[in-house]
């Protein structure tokens, strides 16, 4: 059975290469920066133009949302954004949940994405007591891909150009996370 709780109240997260916590307003500037960024789109595939005020509003109300958990990626020694992830899609009936991860252009190649993802792995499966979480990434995002495997999760399958980007069809990769193969794996949040 899923624990609501740890959905609701919205934690703080912590190794040595990065803190997670809660988004909030106070990070609606660097999420307004990062969502400006053109390959960071590309790499998440965001074809919405947002506002500076949909991006406060969302900001603002994440910490309200009972089924889900938004967290921004900082720093441990700076406090400085480096990123946004999210548990979302929710299937209580399932016991599983959706992940995605955003980070800020300085932020790639660092071991960053790994790291964050492992702790909210770490959450989602102890805590939150899910069986499976789940994320698609597309086939021009190889770096992506392999965080993934090195924080856990497993290639499942793949949609054969499913994605158009630039005129372009690319395949996306379906990869998940389960519970009993996580934690037996130990994949330890560095």
């Amino acid at each position: 059975m899923i624990n609501d709780a740890a959905l609701v109240e919205k934690p703080t997260l912590h190794s040595p290469l990065v803190t997670l916590v809660p988004l909030s307003a106070r990070h609606s500037e660097s999420v307004w920066e990062a969502v400006l960024d053109e390959e960071t789109n590309r790499l998440t595939g965001n074809r919405r133009a947002f506002t500076r005020d949909e991006i406060q509003d969302w900001c603002t109300t994440r910490p309200d949302q009972p089924d889900r958990l938004d967290l921004a990626i900082e720093d441990p020694a700076t406090g400085r954004f480096l990123g946004e992830l999210a548990l979302n899609g929710l299937d209580r009936d399932n016991a599983s949940a959706s992940f995605r991860i955003a980070l800020t252009p300085e932020s790639t190649g660092r071991g960053i994405g790994t790291a964050a993802t492992r702790l909210l792995l770490r959450h989602a499966f102890e805590e939150v007591r899910l069986h499976r979480v789940s994320l698609e990434v597309y086939d021009y995002n190889p770096r992506a891909a392999r965080a993934y495997e090195k924080a856990g999760f497993t290639l499942e399958g793949r949609a054969r150009q499913a994605h158009r980007w630039d005129g372009r069809f690319h395949d996306v990769l379906h990869m998940a996370a389960l519970r009993d193969e996580w934690l037996a794996a130990d994949v330890t949040p560095h």
